[in-house]
């Protein structure tokens, strides 16, 4: 008995002894297989393009604490995303509210301005010159502020603003930025930035909006006015809504009606900006700025700005210069990256980031949805129960509040229909045609200058010869139309 349990014991033992080492080879084993893992383990990327949204955001929030204001860049006109210096600009304070186009009003509003050369004593010389979407009323270097403005190679002695013959007036938009009242501006019921308690505009409230400054400064009539992109749509729109008032007008690269295609691309800018939770529904004024929509905003709008053909010259296929801690080991391809790799992305993050911090992101919501919203056919006009008023010339008895019979039913002066070699008749018109001729009534007989941009993308020549069909379908025999060439896209008017 002794024996057989002293056996037990020893097998008992042995078998211990046994579980012992095989629990310790696979601890052994799960180590090794561990650390094999760990070694042949992906090395988890990074994103220096993600990482500088928060690189961003933390030198916003370390603004927030310093007198220094942020860092901006200098490649553009603009000036920084806070407000700028009032010397650099004058401003028209309008105390008495202004009723809006959509059924609000302002109470008040300020609509700042820059001028070049001198208004003659009769008050006939002026030009009113209209921005583009973000542009401020910096057009060209004055005194205050002797950087070059965005249309600094037009405005000056012997250029195409020739300021020894005219005087040029240029604004910053109602709804901007920049000096005029906007959503970043304080509501002076509250006390507070209006941010998206500010009331849909349109390009009508900001034309009248720049001719209640017109009345201050003494100017009863306009030798012309001029518009680029936006600008051209108010320009249109100042002729159209004071023909006796307007000598000419100018539109370079706009439209008299927006298209599907330009409003689904400033609407997918909106929705990007829209998106970032910083917005928190337009109220973010003292605390962190929807920065990262504005960047990708800024892309999409960049896209639309200029054209394929300057970026295959500019940039072709090449791709940027790798870092020393990127090159490939020898006999591998160059590795790719997700974040911009291609010139064309480091450029469109260039320009977003250049941007994102220089314009308040309500003014961009709300300037854009104006664009979109112009509209100059007859059918549209009547839905805003705007009346046309009679065109530049016409007899004093005639009723504004009488719409136009659509041009091939009038009995107007039979339309002008000579076209050059540049513009061709239409051998499709589009459906909309007549009611934009019967809209644009009012301008029939106020000479019009239309400049198109054949790799423009965004305002299309189509549309640049559209406005001067419908113009000539109206009535008016002072129509000049010309398409530029290039490479540059709806910039080019820059």
């Amino acid at each position: 008995m002794n024996a057989a349990i002293s056996r037990a014991q020893s097998v008992a033992h042995v078998l211990k002894r046994s579980h012992l080492k095989a629990a310790r080879a696979r601890l052994h084993v799960a180590r090794a297989s561990s650390s094999s893992a760990v070694h042949n383990a992906p090395i988890r990327p990074s994103f220096p393009c993600v990482d500088a949204h928060a690189d961003r955001e933390s030198r916003i929030r370390a603004s927030f604490s310093s007198s220094e204001p942020l860092a901006s860049s200098e490649d553009g006109p603009e000036p920084p995303y806070a407000r700028p210096s009032p010397q650099s600009y004058h401003v028209y304070h309008h105390a008495s509210p202004i009723s809006l186009t959509y059924g609000s009003s302002l109470p008040a509003f300020d609509i700042a301005y820059e001028t070049w050369g001198t208004l003659s004593p009769t008050k006939d010389n002026a030009i009113l010159l209209h921005t583009g979407l973000s542009a401020s009323s910096h057009a060209a270097s004055t005194e205050t502020n002797p950087s070059e403005g965005w249309w600094e190679k037009f405005i000056g002695p012997g250029l195409a603003l020739d300021t020894e013959k005219y005087f040029i007036i240029c604004t910053n938009v109602l709804g901007g930025c920049y000096g005029s009242t906007g959503p970043s501006s304080i509501d002076p019921r509250t006390n507070q930035p209006y941010a998206t308690t500010f009331p849909i505009l349109s390009i009508f409230d900001m034309v009248r909006a720049q001719f209640s400054l017109l009345d201050r400064l003494g100017i009863s009539h306009l030798y012309a006015s001029v518009g680029c992109s936006m600008g051209a749509m108010q320009s249109l729109a100042a002729g159209w809504l004071y023909p006796e008032q307007v000598g000419k007008v100018v539109s370079i690269s706009g439209t008299a009606r927006s298209s599907p295609s330009a409003i689904a691309m400033r609407f997918a800018q909106r929705s990007v900006l829209m998106a970032d939770p910083n917005w928190n529904n337009g109220f973010y004024y003292g605390r962190l700025p929807p920065h990262t929509g504005m960047k990708l905003a800024r892309q999409i709008a960049t896209i639309t700005y200029r054209s394929g053909p300057e970026w295959d010259i500019r940039f072709g296929r090449k791709v940027r210069p790798l870092s020393p801690s990127e090159e490939p080991e020898k006999g591998l391809p160059r590795p790719p990256a997700l974040c911009p790799d291609f010139l064309i992305e480091t450029y469109l993050d260039h320009q977003g980031e250049q941007f994102c911090l220089k314009y308040d992101a309500n003014s961009l919501i709300y300037v854009s949805k104006a664009m979109d919203l112009f509209d100059l056919t007859l059918p549209a006009l009547q839905e805003l129960n705007l009346s046309l008023p009679p065109p530049s010339g016409s007899s004093p008895t005639n009723n504004p509040s009488t719409p136009p019979k659509p041009a091939h039913l009038s009995d107007a002066p039979k339309r002008h229909t000579t076209h050059s070699k540049h513009h061709p008749p239409p051998p499709n018109p589009p459906p909309h045609l007549p009611d934009l001729a019967a809209g644009l009534a009012p301008l029939s007989n106020t000479p019009t200058l239309i400049l198109g941009v054949q790799s423009d993308i965004l305002f299309p020549v189509e549309q640049q010869r559209e406005v001067a069909d419908a113009l000539r379908m109206a009535g008016n025999q002072q129509v000049s139309y010309y398409e530029l060439g290039g490479v540059w896209g709806h910039d080019t008017f820059l």
